[in-house]
């Protein structure tokens, strides 16, 4: 059975982009010594990266190559996407994409970005951990890791280390 894994970066005040959808916040970090939690050697071990249109939507917009031709990709959307940037596939029922998931066995998930669809995952009790950085910026607003739905639950830690230039890892298991 697939692992479904989170990893994500967010801002001390809790917040994945900023009021208008910047990332710039977060790219004053490139290049940090993340040492075994290095983003590349992660992706190297995720099989199936899913995402939420919005989170496809902003990389797609972006100039640069795309990051997951090692992976298969599913987008999860209720509308069509024109003429994708990479191969990908696309669902709209979460239910029936978490079961498909679940029964993969070649590798890790990766449920890449944040918002609605990690949030419908989660309610779901289907992520099972996450790895989260803290960088030190105060955004004071934008996207919030977990939008405010109602759901509650108790994590596990697994792991906290202190990063390069005052981040901070955590991991929690679900």
């Amino acid at each position: 059975m697939a692992r479904i894994l989170g990893y994500i970066a967010s801002s001390l005040d809790g917040m994945i982009a900023d009021q208008d959808d910047n990332l710039d916040w977060l790219f004053a970090y490139d290049g940090m010594e993340l040492g075994d939690h290095d983003y590349n050697k992660f992706l190297k071990r995720i099989r199936t990266v899913v995402m939420g249109r919005g989170t496809y939507d902003f990389i797609a917009r972006q100039p640069s190559d795309w990051a997951y031709g090692a992976q298969r990709v599913i987008v999860v959307t209720s509308r069509p996407i024109e003429n994708p940037v990479a191969e990908i596939e696309v669902r709209s029922d979460v239910d029936a994409l978490i079961k498909e998931l679940r029964a993969l066995d070649d590798g890790d998930v990766w449920m890449l970005g944040g918002g609605q669809l990690q949030m419908a995952f989660l309610e779901r009790g289907a992520l099972d951990e996450i790895e989260i950085y803290v960088t030190p910026e105060m955004l004071g607003g934008g996207r919030p890791l977990f939008p405010m739905t109602g759901f509650r639950t108790s994590l596990t830690l697994i792991s906290a280390q202190a990063l390069d230039r005052g981040c901070v890892r955590l991991h929690y298991r679900f």
